[in-house]
């Protein structure tokens, strides 16, 4: 498995090795030793997910608060997606930034969006799957969000992106500096 970091210190991106011939391939998409050492010990409670229909929806971005904040390995199963990732840690110096990736089931991408930051995606074909564990059980009273076209984060989201689809939730969340102090900032 390939590890891969960015500057945004806690989000990873781990791709694992494809060994196929001309049946296709096999993939260990997740070992609990690798993403230990290379990630962190956080234990996995809960699978999600979710089809989009149609190329260009969106959805997030999502996140849930103390007491049960979640960390997310998120992937794609089928069509495409671009996935996001922000940093809400109050006092990082990296606040408001964000790390998008493509993620396909052909790339075999994952991104480990850790409890802190704020996450969302687009489809970018029809009849995207996204497919994400999570480390705490979903909570309503903790289920929070933040505006996915906030001009002070500045996702460049892809081209298809259509407002159109979002959910009703997801068309009143607060701008990132209406956003209450869910998370602070710890090495």
């Amino acid at each position: 498995m390939e590890i891969q970091t960015f500057d945004i210190f806690g989000i990873k991106l781990l791709t694992p090795r494809h060994i196929g011939d001309e049946r296709g391939y096999f993939a260990e998409t997740f070992r609990a030793d690798i993403f230990d050492q290379h990630v962190g010990d956080y234990g996995f409670v809960q699978d999600n997910e979710s089809m989009s229909a149609n190329a260009g929806t969106i959805r997030g971005l999502h996140f849930q608060s103390e007491p049960h904040a979640q960390g997310k390995l998120v992937r794609c199963t089928a069509g495409a997606l671009f996935d996001v990732a922000v940093d809400i840690r109050q006092g990082s110096p990296t606040y408001g930034q964000w790390v998008g990736e493509t993620l396909t089931p052909y790339n075999g991408k994952q991104l480990w969006v850790p409890p802190g930051f704020a996450h969302g995606f687009c489809s970018l074909e029809p009849d995207t799957v996204i497919a994400y564990k999570v480390t705490d059980y979903y909570s309503a009273e903790c289920d929070k969000g933040l505006a996915w076209d906030d001009p002070a984060i500045g996702v460049s989201w892809p081209d298809i992106a259509d407002p159109e689809t979002l959910s009703p939730k997801d068309r009143k969340q607060p701008l990132l500096s209406d956003l209450p102090d869910y998370f602070s900032w710890s090495e």
